[in-house]
């Protein structure tokens, strides 16, 4: 009898034990981001803190790769959770029909202009990443470069061969580029704008923190990019100015979303309320002066103190209903110096 009751109990331990593996199991999401690969596991380690059950299988590219690879995949999505892409590519995936619309526990904690204005919101905001001019002082004076001031200052033929930027149909931060300089200038003047900086670009890059990479590396003088990438390098010693221009400067947000058709909605959504909780805000404040709960910012290192009144009224709406022409037309005028695809 004795016997019997012991092996009853074991077998009660046993069921359990794999009743727990299988939920464990059940809490595998696969997430689409275009969050700087280094950061990548401090996110799910800081997410895990709170949520252990839920695992993160990471899928990462650039920001124009993975929002193509989301647009291909639309009648058979593999992700469940886009964590930390362009406000824009969001906007166009809830133009297809792509996005499961959520509103997060704490969304109204949130700043107005970090979340979809639907009601449930499709997407919510991470934090706004912004242009800036990345110049090697050492490389602008070996080469007898003044340091610019302003984006028209680009087109000076003194910096001839001296530029580098990202290529728009790869990179987010080349996209909010290009569509803030057809904002901040006008379509007509902004293509010319564009066909003057052309001149003096030695090479279009498929990342958006490329440039500036190459410029802290004394590979280029002057690389247009992000200020983040700018402050990180300057951190490490680079000898970065990081410059603001005075017309204003482009931005977008990194934003999450929930695919439509995702088999794990329940842990999606957790996920998503992470996302915006004070924890996850502080988290992005590390590395970024901007964020969704603005009133939690505290300044960051090597920033340029001028960002958010440099930041343009961007017109998201514009620049996503209009992506396709915009890369198009930029695609047949320039694509000639773009870098081979690795």
């Amino acid at each position: 009898m004795m016997k019997f009751k012991k092996t009853k109990k074991t077998i009660g331990t046993l069921v359990a034990s794999l009743l727990s593996i299988t939920a464990f199991a059940a809490t595998e999401l696969t997430v689409y981001t275009a969050v700087e690969a280094e950061d990548l596991k401090k996110y799910a380690a800081r997410f895990n803190e709170d949520h252990p059950d839920i695992n993160i299988n990471w899928v990462r590219d650039s920001t124009g790769i993975v929002t193509a690879k989301l647009l291909a995949e639309k009648e058979n999505p593999k992700a469940d959770v886009i964590w930390g892409l362009a406000a824009t590519s969001l906007l166009l995936m809830k133009s297809e029909g792509m996005l499961e619309a959520y509103s997060p526990k704490g969304l109204d904690g949130l700043d107005d202009k970090f979340s979809d204005k639907s009601t449930p919101p499709s997407w919510v905001g991470m934090d706004a990443w912004v242009a800036a001019i990345c110049v090697n002082t050492i490389e602008a004076e070996k080469h007898g470069l003044p340091i610019p001031s302003s984006w028209q200052d680009l087109t000076d033929s003194v910096y001839q061969n001296h530029v580098a930027m990202p290529n728009p149909n790869s990179s987010g931060t080349g996209f909010l580029d290009v569509s803030s300089w057809l904002q901040i200038f006008g379509e007509d003047d902004g293509w010319a704008f564009m066909d003057g900086l052309h001149k003096n670009i030695h090479h279009y890059t498929h990342s958006g923190s490329k440039p500036c990479k190459q410029a802290a590396r004394g590979e280029v003088a002057i690389g247009v990019s992000f200020a983040f990438r700018g402050a990180k390098s300057k951190a490490k010693g680079a000898p970065l100015e990081i410059v603001i221009p005075s017309e204003g400067i482009g931005w977008d947000m990194e934003a999450t979303a929930i695919v439509k058709g995702t088999n794990n909605l329940e842990a999606a959504q957790t996920l998503v309320d992470w996302s915006i909780t004070d924890k996850a805000n502080q988290m992005y404040n590390e590395g970024y002066a901007v964020i969704g709960k603005q009133a939690l910012a505290k300044p960051v290192e090597h920033f340029p103190t001028n960002i958010p009144e440099s930041m343009i009224d961007n017109d998201f709406e514009w620049a996503a209903n209009n992506r396709k022409r915009i890369l198009t037309e930029w695609q047949n005028r320039y694509d000639s110096k773009s870098e081979p695809k690795s």
